[in-house]
């Protein structure tokens, strides 16, 4: 590879992208600024919502992700991430747009799951992440079941906490997110999936302590990233060396 240069889909909404660039600084071994991956975010929110369109009552977002995936081709991204779970569920069409290799964040998480095995893992995330079933495939081949949230708990806990995270209301999203991880814990998770990026911000804004048994799987793309940048940037340190 002649060149690194990450890029984020972002925009869906803001706060997750920059959640994400935030997470990507954490996870990244550094002594100092040139120690970090470079960056480039496509963070644009006039994108048609996801949820809705999955739902039937709202405009494909499509149109808009291509866009933004074009954007971070012709800027050179070396690898794409999408700071969004339930864009996933266009990511083929993506992913053959795409000249640079896009990351699955149900990749991600699920590499993120082999060191810490559960037998049950409780799922949050839409009802269109929950439907497409990336998530639930990748467990069951890790040999664990998936314990998904009930009709009810979605349109009561899981649906208002997100949006209520979209406007800026972080405690008031992380209370019913925090309802909803005390369900799946009653019912014998033993460790919980946050598999949509307005849940981790909403959780932390009430310092709930079922963050104890969460894997964010904003957290698990994050760490996926500065481990091909490392692989890239140690490489090329070697590269150079030898050339000298």
């Amino acid at each position: 590879m002649s060149h690194f240069l990450l890029g984020v889909l972002g925009g869906m909404g803001p706060l997750a992208t920059v959640d994400l660039l935030q997470k990507i600084i954490e996870e990244t071994p550094a002594d100092g600024d040139r120690d970090h991956a470079p960056v480039v975010a496509w963070n644009v929110p006039q994108i048609a919502d996801r949820q809705r369109a999955l739902a039937g009552s709202g405009p494909s977002p499509l149109p808009a992700l291509l866009a933004g995936i074009e954007q971070l081709n012709r800027v050179g991204a070396s690898h794409i991430l999408i700071a969004c779970n339930t864009a996933h569920h266009w990511y083929d069409q993506m992913a053959a747009a795409s000249h640079a290799p896009i990351l699955h964040i149900a990749d991600a998480t699920t590499q993120a799951l082999r060191q810490r095995p559960a037998a049950r893992i409780g799922l949050i995330a839409t009802q269109g992440t929950l439907d497409a079933g990336w998530f639930q495939r990748r467990f069951a081949g890790l040999g664990s079941a998936t314990l998904l949230p009930r009709p009810a708990e979605m349109a009561d806990w899981f649906v208002p906490g997100c949006y209520a995270v979209k406007r800026g209301e972080l405690r008031m999203g992380g209370e019913f997110f925090d309802r909803l991880a005390a369900a799946l814990v009653s019912r014998g998770a033993e460790q919980l999936v946050l598999a949509c990026t307005e849940v981790p911000p909403g959780l932390a804004a009430v310092e709930s302590s079922y963050r104890a048994l969460s894997l964010d799987a904003t957290r698990a793309l994050a760490h996926a990233a500065p481990c091909l940048w490392i692989d890239y940037r140690d490489n090329n340190q070697l590269h150079t060396r030898l050339s000298e």
